[in-house]
């Protein structure tokens, strides 16, 4: 893998900036001769597009979780952003989803679409688990991530308050920690991956307060962890974990506390990992492959 930093990506919309990384991926083109471009994410979606529909090479965009569909945006700016992704979505590019509820939103858009579900490296996982020392803990709920917007720290707050004789656990940091104000929160700032595996197994429950997601890797390695998982009722979470089946899906404080108190949930952790083989890395690089050669066309 060769890493090329494009020096004038911005996630923002930048006139100036957008204009100058048009002509940089251009000229990076030419350089390196590609025989199939895969864009990501929104920004890298639209330039790429712009930039490559007319050329001979097969052309890929993942949205990753659309950005009409970020709540922290204006609703203004959310319909300038489907509008934008409307027009793009006219050009001769593949859209390959990470979810079967992106795919969703991509076929509002598009017909040439495809998903293929993210996936994790469970033999690699297994051999780090392996290594990992339980430790006698009281019952902790953990979350994995940065600390901001996206993944509503607020709730994730105000939940722990309700619980207040439960172990919170944040394996991350962010702009916004200075809401996790409760007593019973620890933010454990950021660790290796090691390290923040030997916290998430010593933990009993996974929670999830996104207000939009792709399709969250901490929540699959959380099901192979064989913990129970609570997630927001949001595209990515809800299309892998289903209410009571193999796990809950909540929206408001009391239905998380009342879903992190629940008994008997042996069945919904079982479930969840017999789950996890179809969100595997191997499958879902036969997947891109089999992308790449046309094999969906």
């Amino acid at each position: 893998v060769k890493f090329i930093e494009v020096q004038n990506f911005t996630r923002s919309i930048t006139p100036i900036k957008d204009f100058k990384a048009f002509f940089e991926v251009k000229r990076i083109y030419k350089e390196i001769r590609p025989d199939i471009i895969h864009l990501h994410s929104s920004k890298a979606g639209v330039i790429g597009r712009l930039a490559f529909h007319r050329s001979r090479v097969p052309l890929f965009y993942t949205p990753h979780g659309y950005s009409f569909l970020m709540k922290d945006c204006k609703p203004f700016n959310r319909t300038v952003f489907k509008a934008i992704e409307l027009a793009m979505a006219k050009t001769n590019c593949m859209t390959i989803s990470c979810s079967p509820g992106e795919h969703e939103e991509t076929r509002k858009l598009t017909k040439k679409a495809i998903y293929i579900c993210n996936g994790i490296n469970t033999d690699q996982l297994n051999e780090m688990l392996q290594a990992v020392q339980k430790t006698e803990h009281p019952f902790t709920v953990f979350t994995l991530g940065r600390i901001c917007y996206q993944k509503n720290p607020a709730l994730f707050n105000s939940i722990a308050e309700l619980m207040p004789e439960t172990k919170f656990l944040w394996i991350g940091d962010g702009e916004l920690r200075n809401e996790l104000t409760s007593e019973n929160i620890e933010i454990t700032g950021w660790l290796d991956r090691e390290t923040a595996l030997q916290r998430s197994m010593n933990a009993d429950a996974f929670i999830l307060t996104s207000l939009w997601e792709g399709l969250p890797i901490s929540l699959l390695e959380s099901m192979y962890m064989k913990k129970l998982c609570v997630v927001s009722d949001v595209i990515g979470n809800h299309d892998v974990i289903h209410n009571k089946v193999n796990g809950f899906v909540c929206t408001h404080p009391d239905e998380y506390r009342i879903a992190l108190q629940a008994q008997q949930t042996d069945e919904l952790i079982r479930n969840a990992y017999r789950d996890v083989p179809t969100y595997n890395i191997k499958t879902m690089a036969q997947k891109y492959v089999d992308a790449y050669e046309g094999r969906y066309n």
